[in-house]
């Protein structure tokens, strides 16, 4: 990417608002600032300005912020234009950016050239989507301390004890007469295992994290007028669904997020699962076994009069393998029962009342259970799957070095890839592609 390159974008969520930000980067941005501005700009001063089109007419005014290299978010001249936020003003600033030189920025570049410059590792330029993203404000908090370079702090120091240990592996494989006391005396496998067990806190944290951000997928199903519709309402706190006697009414999927200890769980609601003629209602059913597929966990809805039916039964045996199914017991407040959560054979029955709200803490409970949410988000890192695939190969390696077995060379090259493996999630290591696909998925203006 040359140094000369200019890039200008919207840096706004798109639609009407109060403040709309151009963003532009690149190197000597002094004669675009000029030319826009009609002045110099001060640096990292807030300076109310008119923003000049090419015949000297006013676009815009509003505050224009200039940060010199390197000081500044992409380590290279950045200037913001912060004015109206309407679609047409922005659109005549970015025009007007294109015409003195500057070209639209591509998805994420900002970022990625923050990135590129050492102004953060990949694994904070990535936190940036995700406190954007973040729909929850425990998400939102470990969000910022993964951009604030917590998690890469932990990952550096893991690398740093790796390498510690590979040069004193290393060391001995220059002088082979002498590796059995040296690595003894060195207590290697004891630094080893040290290592081994930093590794597990962080996997352990980066997987809470990755529940934050990613949340869960429930499904309710079950056959038509059970309650799925009036469970949705209960755990949305408002009726989002509509609820008649009449068998069938729910038709297509019914979509409701809600926030439970801070994770976001995503809730569909799907139409009655049972035979039948009726054309649209074939539709729905068959959308709510798609839904099923794509589902982390499925609430199975039982009326608590009726007990399990035969078609029940048949429910259970089409769901996919491996799919954790929680049997919910509705309407107990007609049969005179109390809430309760009752396991058994590996499968948790829960009796509610989706009228009343009784039991409805039990399902909130069990729920955070099944994905493993053990405490609050503090000292999470807001983690991504690559990272916990890259921390998982990392074990791996570790587990083969500490092999009874492993031969000294053996054990070196292991060592070695458990720690590009590491530095992989900071971007050390890492291929033009997965940058690519990275930040392909940032916003324009970032």
């Amino acid at each position: 990417m040359p140094k000369v390159d200019i890039i200008a974008a919207i840096a706004t969520a798109p639609g009407r608002g109060g403040i709309g930000v151009v963003r532009v980067s690149g190197e000597s941005l002094l004669d675009l600032a000029r030319a826009v501005l009609g002045k110099d700009p001060v640096p990292r001063v807030a300076t109310l300005s008119n923003f000049l089109a090419s015949d000297g007419s006013v676009i815009d005014q509003g505050l224009a912020l200039y940060f010199p290299a390197p000081h500044s978010y992409t380590g290279e001249d950045v200037l913001e234009l912060q004015g109206h936020g309407g679609d047409a003003v922005l659109r005549l600033l970015v025009c007007r950016c294109l015409e003195l030189g500057a070209r639209p920025a591509e998805p994420g570049e900002f970022t990625r050239r923050a990135f590129l410059n050492d102004k953060m590792d990949l694994a904070q330029a990535e936190s940036v989507v995700d406190l954007i993203d973040a729909a929850t404000t425990e998400a939102a908090k470990t969000a910022m301390r993964s951009l604030r370079g917590e998690f890469s702090h932990a990952i550096h120091q893991l690398v740093d004890a790796l390498v510690n240990l590979r040069m004193l592996v290393e060391a001995t494989l220059d002088f082979p007469e002498e590796k059995i006391d040296f690595l003894a005396e060195s207590d290697a496998m004891g630094q080893l295992a040290g290592i081994k067990t930093r590794l597990e806190d962080i996997f352990r944290r980066a997987k809470q994290g990755s529940l934050l951000r990613e949340g869960m997928h429930i499904v309710l199903i079950g056959q038509p007028n059970v309650g799925k519709s009036s469970l949705l309402n209960q755990l949305a706190g408002e009726e989002v669904a509509i609820v008649t006697p009449v068998a069938g009414t729910t038709r297509d999927a019914i979509r409701q997020h809600i926030e439970i200890d801070g994770v976001a769980l995503h809730f569909i609601d799907t139409a009655g699962l049972r035979e039948t003629e009726d054309e649209i209602e074939k539709m729905g059913i068959a959308r709510a076994w798609r839904a099923i597929e794509h589902a982390n966990v499925a609430l199975l809805l039982i009326d608590a009069v009726k007990g399990v039916a035969p078609a029940d039964l048949e429910i259970i045996s089409r769901l996919p393998t491996g799919l954790p199914l929680v049997r919910v017991f509705n309407k107990i407040d007609l049969v005179g029962q109390g809430p309760a959560a009752i396991s058994s054979g590996g499968v948790t029955d829960i009796l509610l009342s989706a009228k009343t709200g009784a039991g409805m803490e039990l399902l909130h409970r069990h729920l955070l259970q099944i994905v493993g949410w053990q405490h609050s988000g503090e000292g999470l890192f807001m983690a991504r799957e690559r990272h916990l695939s890259a921390l998982r190969e990392a074990r791996e390696h570790l587990d083969m070095a500490g092999a009874g077995d492993c031969q000294i060379e053996l054990f070196a090259e292991e060592l070695k890839l458990a720690q590009r493996a590491l530095s992989s999630i900071t971007g050390e290591f890492g291929s033009d592609d997965l940058l690519g696909e990275i930040f392909s998925r940032f916003c324009i203006g970032k």
